[in-house]
């Protein structure tokens, strides 16, 4: 693939070339045609500082301002009476600059990061994870596609999970974790929490936490669960845990999960997408036992068990029918 920028010259302005090199990548996402080749790429140019960040997520704001200003573009033709080709020729401009903006905020299927996800503190890549050493004895593991942030009030260490899902543990250090509409209080334990389709499931796995929403306080101990929505929380319920945390160990279970189900959770952990197409597989329950290491297989043991037609599509994209 032909490289999207060139070192800038000696003595230029390093500050103008990354301004030009971060328009270059609003430019090249919002075409419809970036590969996932160039989400990685943009990932690493994005990652080299926190003013890369910056100046890509200022460049993507003027872009979104290009949309309302197209389509007064538009009207102020319409009023004029020009004719159709030009209103079409405005209409498209604003159609381009909206999805434009929308391809930098939401990228299609997921093939790349969106710009909100670079700007998180801490964060983990798809079918990455990692390890942050807190204050005091405290840790916090981070599972695939996960976005942190990191912050300290008084003594205690406060954590936002803004995606994914973490594992927390302290033994005397306060740590204060929020996520969605919850706020999970621990000082002496373990406690798995996943933030997904703006729902918060908090597992205790060793000792205590204390879980506050807008409607609900509770005390959780080991092996309890509780699942925070938007009508509050539901539970606690005791879970097993060896299946809450099968991904430290590298595995995925499932025990009578709907395919598509099990599907949106591969997804998390492998590189491009698998789709199903209709309804005929979705309901399907599976019971199965997939290693991390493995899943660029999933699509075809899934083929294999279910009878499904598979397409594979450039960008490690896969179609299940």
């Amino acid at each position: 693939m032909t490289p999207l920028f060139r070192r800038s010259r000696p003595g230029g302005d390093p500050a103008a070339a990354l301004k030009r090199e971060a328009q270059a990548w609003v430019v090249r996402l919002a075409s419809g045609r970036a590969s996932v080749a160039d989400g990685e790429a943009f990932r690493r140019w994005c990652g080299q500082s926190a003013e890369h960040a910056r100046i890509f997520k200022e460049t993507r704001s003027a872009w979104q301002q290009l949309a309302p200003a197209a389509r007064q573009v538009q009207a102020a033709q319409a009023r004029r009476g020009r004719s159709a080709r030009p209103a079409r020729r405005a209409f498209l401009g604003g159609a381009m600059a909206a999805c434009g903006a929308w391809l930098a905020f939401k990228p299609p299927l997921g093939l790349w990061p969106a710009v909100d996800e670079l700007t998180a503190d801490v964060r983990s890549g798809t079918g990455e994870q990692r390890r942050v050493a807190l204050a005091g004895d405290a840790s916090v593991q981070l599972n695939t596609q996960t976005r942190i942030n990191l912050s300290r009030s008084g003594q205690a260490q406060q954590i936002d999970l803004l995606a994914g899902e973490v594992e927390l543990a302290t033994a005397g250090q306060p740590v204060s974790l929020t996520a969605g509409a919850g706020r999970i209080n621990a000082t002496s334990g373990c406690v798995n929490v996943r933030y997904t389709d703006g729902q918060v499931r908090v597992t205790c796995l060793e000792g205590s936490a204390r879980v506050t929403s807008r409607q609900d306080s509770l005390e959780l101990t080991a092996a309890q669960q509780v699942v925070l929505g938007a009508a509050g929380a539901s539970g606690p319920r005791r879970v097993d845990l060896d299946a809450v945390t099968a991904w430290r160990r590298g595995v995925l279970e499932f025990n009578g999960v709907p395919l598509a189900q099990v599907v949106d959770e591969i997804n998390r952990y492998r590189p491009g997408r698998i789709v199903l197409v209709g309804d005929r597989l979705a309901g399907s329950l599976v019971q199965a036992r997939f290693s991390l290491d493995q899943l660029a297989d999933a699509a075809l043991l899934i083929r294999d068990v279910y009878g499904a037609q598979v397409t594979s599509l450039p960008g490690g994209i896969v179609l299940l029918s």
